[in-house]
């Protein structure tokens, strides 16, 4: 082995290496070179050069996805790592075990089975779901109840242009949280109760717990979950594609730049989807990489 561990690591090395070039780091080889072209997938490609950038940074649609991947950059980690957060530190050190020892809430074990549940349903389903939720009409469930209580007129939330979004990002943040719930709960568990039991010797209250102990021994965790949800947030199309009126609307206020690449794309636009593309591709890797340089910080040790 001390011999040949250069030939024995190449040997396990060469065939995934192999496979993640082709099937995943030539694609995006091709991605790039295809957005220098005009091809309409049945006809010869044409040489462009930077043709379809020019044009998509002269679209308003492109725009219009910039400004709603920020909006949905800062509401959806914010929302979905705080209610995570919450719910994890509940069931893990929110109750109090057998002689006084830190554990969490009565039933925490099925409640986590809850909050996971919504990871196991398929996008259609939870677009089904909600559509039906957000009706606009005394048959949806919000406005049934709204109505019932008071309310005059229905609320749109997928129709009106101001509300259509944030539904939408309800909806990310419903389908992320129970995710991020066990993905914190992991790294809560693999915090020494004898912490906890310390810290509570001392005086701290569940609050001072959280801030004191749970927040800068999971800070790692959180990290990594932060870059998750942009990436996601990048994304969103499966949501958008099934709840958004108007294919991104209405009027466009819930267009995202992966719908944008699927409409050129049903437009026989490879060229021009093939540019949204690598736009998206480059802003989710800045992001990520702004993300990780900016949360960093050093490392407790347990």
């Amino acid at each position: 082995m001390r011999h040949g561990r250069v030939p024995f690591i190449l040997g396990f090395l060469v065939a995934p290496v192999t496979l993640y070039t082709y099937f995943v780091l030539w694609p995006y080889v091709q991605t790039i070179n295809l957005s220098f072209y005009q091809w309409r997938g049945f006809t010869k490609k044409r040489w462009v050069g930077l043709e379809n950038y020019d044009r998509m940074l002269h679209a308003d649609r492109f725009w219009q996805a910039l400004e709603h991947h920020a909006v949905i950059l800062v509401l959806l980690p914010l929302a979905t790592i705080a209610f995570a957060l919450f719910f994890a530190f509940l069931l893990n050190v929110g109750g109090k075990g057998r002689g006084g020892k830190t554990s969490g809430v009565w039933g925490s074990s099925f409640y986590r089975v809850v909050f996971f549940l919504p990871q196991v349903l398929a996008v259609p389903v939870i677009g089904v779901l909600f559509a039906t939720v957000y009706r606009p009409n005394e048959s949806g469930l919000i406005n049934g109840v709204l109505l019932k209580a008071g309310l005059e007129k229905p609320i749109g939330f997928l129709i009106e242009k101001n509300l259509a979004l944030p539904a939408l990002i309800a909806v990310l943040v419903w389908q992320a949280v129970g995710f991020y719930v066990v993905l914190f709960s992991a790294g809560m568990a693999n915090i020494p109760a004898e912490i906890y039991e310390a810290a509570e010797l001392d005086g701290a209250s569940k609050v001072s717990l959280f801030f004191r102990v749970t927040l800068p021994l999971l800070w790692d965790t959180i990290q990594t979950a932060w870059v998750y949800l942009g990436i996601l947030a990048f994304d969103a199309f499966a949501i958008v594609s099934v709840l958004a009126q108007d294919n991104g609307g209405p009027d466009g206020a819930t267009t995202v730049l992966g719908l944008e690449i699927y409409n050129n794309m049903q437009q026989n636009r490879y060229g021009d989807a093939a540019t949204y593309g690598v736009a998206l591709c480059v802003l989710s890797l800045v992001f990520a990489a702004f993300t990780l340089r900016l949360t960093r910080r050093e490392s407790y040790e347990y």
